[in-house]
């Protein structure tokens, strides 16, 4: 460690000293308002016992816990050294106190007087040169008491300013208040050192407080200066380090705000109303004014304050404005109430406290009265003290949040002076001639190795930056209940490097147990993805996972599998459910209820002709083409119960197979019997040769070859494409995903289906071409017209069938709508048939039986075609 002797003295060049040397005459000038002690050893103290002055002036109101209490501090933790055999064993440290009245250029003035001694000693080199007019040397005045160290200042803008000039002159300085990060920077404020920890370590302690709070949208507020613009630099740079957190707006309260000013504030702080947290570093006036523009815009109760230490636990910044600051979480560096100060400072009197020039000033404004009358009116109406008042018993006594560091501050100073005491001068007491001209580096040295349990039983020390370790208490001010406890500030957690929040204990206006929100934007419910607002990253919009997409993650919707739909609440996905036309389903009665009739009505048509298969009436209507054409009409009904039937490869199979299979027997056998009359009679008009191919055996074969069409296809695509059953997500996939439903089918499209009827579709235009051409064969032969009536009416059903088909192919219930109509279409047509060429046939055979005999009445024009018929089919029937 460096000896006093070897120690380099700081080195002021002659412009710089100049300068400094008026400011310091100014300073001293303004300086004759401050408290001396003496000493050995002297302290300077910078204390705000004024606030700051307006219209020029540059001190104003008293501050009665900010400044006496604080500079009553450090007097009550020197007269504790002074009488401490242990420390500093015959030295007496005396003290400078100085008002900075909360101005830091004021502050700077003041500041100056406790370098007069280092300029004195650089002066007296000259001082013989010095004479005054007349050739009269100098009145010599005694020298000004050199300052070792310097506690204080409190605000972080004063303490900047002084340490500026502190370190030109090698001074220590040791804060009680001053938080500002950039009194951190050791290359720039390398002799200031602090007892309270940086806002560095409290805007961390405030980000944790927030985003315990489940806030992440908030507005700053700040005092200009640096402790407001670097603690809100602080809190936006760990914020944003952190993530999670968006600061809304960042406002800034001018040095000297305009009327109007904080009343603008409110205005730009509702520009976002969603960031109710509000971050304030300002100072107690500012905290104060804002709050009473709140009030006035009758938002009490809106925003939520968390204020940093300035604010703390301090009733001046809320008095009269509880209601505004109900719910207001504050920070504190972690401190006790010091018995010893209270017993101290409630026994201070006039009589017993006349080194503190600002005492008297303090006594009249703690008990409302006046110590001298100066016979004015405002005066008369305020008593006269009496000396007689006692604190604390006359008046209201809280101590000031300070105290504490205050006398940590003079403790630290005392325990590096004895360290460096014993290392100087070991084993004597009193000073020695070393410690006489105390060096301020090698006192900076020893006041950064200090380590002692402080005032409240709390360690003190300071780190590489001269900075005290962080610890805060947290509190918030809540409402007077008296269910609940009494109100005002309420301990709620503490803060050590990480947080311990009570949530429990926080009460809010309101719901009192709900912690109220601060968020741009709400958390999105189930099945809503967030919608990020550009450049905002705590901003999103909500947008609902509509349709079949459902929620992924918080940002994200993506669309459900094909045989999925979404839950109810778009969260996931649950399979879709399967459907198809069962045997007990509505839609499925109609035709199975034709299907059974039309079956029971052709068995019985059947076994009726089978009967009488040589009378007459059955021989005329053509046996073999009749039993073919009543077995198609069979087989169109049957197809109802394969429609009907669960899907599978055999029902698949059988369906492509007998759909167009009956149909076409049917209209093969119609098309064989109508073109044979058309042809016997149209051969009949030119000649009595028979056509061609019109013998029962010749019908069979072009019925067949007909039929064979139909069937070879249906096989090859058998062959090509095996049948299977198959799930249609898509045919009933409607735009309510609860009423979506997957379709078990065969794997037949409509245009598949429609082709297995084509063919037979083709058969039936034919055929009815064929009628048409036929309906003027003599009425004798009567199976002509029937088949005419039957094509017209069939062409009417499947001209009608074709657009419901497939109008309702976008229908939630195609499916069954579908499948009815195709069934009932196909029954109906098989009716018509049965109906129209066997119905009457079947009435004459049961009932009336007389009827069917042969009546031999053809006329002329017919005889010889008669004569050809080939045996075993006669064409006129009984009438």
């Amino acid at each position: 460690m460096a000896r006093p002797g070897s120690a380099r003295e700081p080195r002021l060049h002659p412009p710089l000293l100049v300068l400094v040397l008026v400011l310091a005459q100014a300073g001293a000038a303004g300086a004759a308002g401050s408290v001396r002690l003496a000493g050995g050893l002297t302290l300077g103290g910078l204390f705000p016992v004024h606030a700051r002055g307006a219209a020029g002036r540059a001190c104003g109101q008293l501050k009665k816990e900010q400044g006496v209490h604080r500079l009553e501090a450090m007097l009550y933790a020197l007269d504790r050294v002074n009488a401490d055999p242990e420390l500093l064993p015959g030295v007496r440290l005396g003290a400078r106190l100085l008002d900075t009245c909360s101005r830091d250029t004021y502050a700077l003035e003041q500041a100056l007087s406790f370098v007069q001694a280092l300029i004195r000693r650089r002066g007296d080199s000259d001082e013989g040169a010095v004479r005054c007019p007349g050739g009269v040397p100098p009145l010599r005045t005694a020298p000004p008491e050199r300052v070792v160290a310097v506690v204080g200042a409190s605000a972080s803008s004063v303490s900047i300013m002084v340490a500026n000039v502190l370190r030109l002159f090698a001074i220590p300085q040791i804060s009680y208040a001053s938080t500002a990060p950039e009194l951190s920077d050791s290359t720039r404020y390398d002799f200031f050192s602090r007892v309270v920890p940086p806002d560095s370590y409290q805007a961390q302690a405030m980000v944790d407080i927030v985003r315990a709070l489940g806030w992440n949208y908030v507005s700053t507020l700040a005092s200009e200066g640096n402790y407001g613009e670097s603690g809100v630099e602080a809190f936006v740079q760990i914020s944003r380090e952190a993530g999670g957190l968006c600061i809304a707006q960042s406002i800034k309260i001018p040095r000297e705000p305009k009327p109007g000013e904080f009343n603008k504030v409110i205005k730009r702080l509702m520009e976002t109303p969603n960031a109710r947290g509000i971050i304030i570093f300002a100072n107690e006036d500012d905290i104060r004014r804002v709050l009473e523009a709140a009030s006035q815009a009758n938002l009490t109760g809106h925003f939520l304050w968390v204020g940093s230490d300035s604010w703390g636990a301090k009733t001046s910044p809320i008095l009269n404005l509880e209601d505004v600051a109900v719910g207001a979480i504050t920070i504190l560096p972690k401190r006790a109430s010091i018995d010893g100060f209270d017993q101290y400072f409630m026994t201070r009197s006039l009589e017993n406290n006349r080194r503190n020039i600002w005492f008297a000033e303090f006594w009249e404004e703690n008990f409302n009265c006046k110590l001298i009358s100066s016979g004015t009116q405002s005066d008369d109406a305020t008593r006269k003290c009496t000396g007689e008042e006692r604190i604390g018993r006359d008046s209201t006594y809280e101590q000031e949040g300070k105290v504490q560091f205050v006398i940590d501050a003079v403790y630290a100073i005392a325990h590096a002076l004895h360290s460096m005491h014993q290392a100087l001068c070991p084993g004597l007491t009193g000073l020695c001639p070393a410690m006489e001209t105390t060096d301020g580096r090698m006192l900076l040295q020893y006041i950064r190795a200090v380590r002692f349990n402080g005032s409240a039983g709390t360690p003190v020390m300071f780190n590489e930056n001269g900075d005290a370790p962080g610890r805060y208490d947290i509190f918030q001010y809540q409402a007077a209940n008296g269910s609940a406890g009494s109100g005002g500030y309420q301990a709620v957690g503490q803060w050590a490097e990480t947080l311990r929040l009570d949530v429990e204990a926080l009460q809010w206006s309101g719901e009192p147990r709900e912690v109220p929100a601060s968020q741009c934007s709400l958390p999105c419910g189930p099945g809503e993805r967030k919608k990020m607002v550009k450049g905002v990253p705590c901003c999103w919009h909500c947008e609902p996972c509509d349709g079949y997409r459902f929620q992924v993650d918080e940002f994200t919707c993506e669309a459900c599998p094909g045989d999925m739909r979404p839950t109810r609440n778009h969260t996931g996905c649950r399979p879709t459910p399967v459907v198809r036309l069962s045997w007990s389903s509505p839609w499925a009665a109609p035709p199975l209820l034709l299907a059974v009739l039309g079956s029971m009505a052709t068995t019985t048509v059947v076994a009726t002709f089978v009967r009488h298969n040589n009378t007459p009436i059955v021989r005329a209507s053509g046996r073999e083409l009749s039993y073919v054409l009543l077995t198609g009409i069979f087989l169109i009904y049957a197809i109802t119960f394969l429609m009907v039937a669960e899907p599978g490869a055999a029902v698949c199979a059988a369906r492509r197979l007998f759909l167009g299979l009956g149909t076409t027997l049917s209209y093969s056998a119609l098309l064989t019997k109508t073109n044979r009359i058309y042809r016997i009679f149209e051969q009949g008009k030119r000649s009595v040769t028979p056509p061609p191919f019109i013998s029962p055996t010749s019908q069979l074969a072009i019925t067949f070859s007909l039929t064979s069409v139909q069937v070879v296809g249906v096989m090859a695509w058998l062959g090509a494409q095996p049948p299977h059953s198959v799930i249609d997500y898509e045919e009933q996939r409607t735009v309510d995903p609860e009423q979506a439903r997957g379709v078990l089918k065969c794997d037949m499209s409509d245009l598949s289906l429609i082709g297995c009827l084509g063919y037979s579709l083709l058969l039936m235009v034919t055929c009815t071409v064929y009628a048409i051409k036929a309906r003027g064969v003599p009425e004798t032969f009567n199976e002509a017209k029937p088949i005419g009536f039957t094509m017209y009416t069939t062409c009417i059903i499947w001209l009608a069938f074709v657009p419901i088909f497939f109008g309702t192919a976008q229908s939630a219930e195609k499916i069954y709508i579908q499948t009815t109509t195709l069934t009932v279409s196909l029954s109906l047509s098989a009716s018509v048939s049965l109906g129209m060429l066997y119905v009457p046939k079947t009435y004459v055979i049961l009932f009336h039986p007389e009827q069917n005999v042969q009546k031999r009445k053809r006329s002329l024009k017919a005889t010889s075609t008669v004569t050809a018929t080939p045996k075993g089919e006669d064409t006129e029937a009984p009438k």
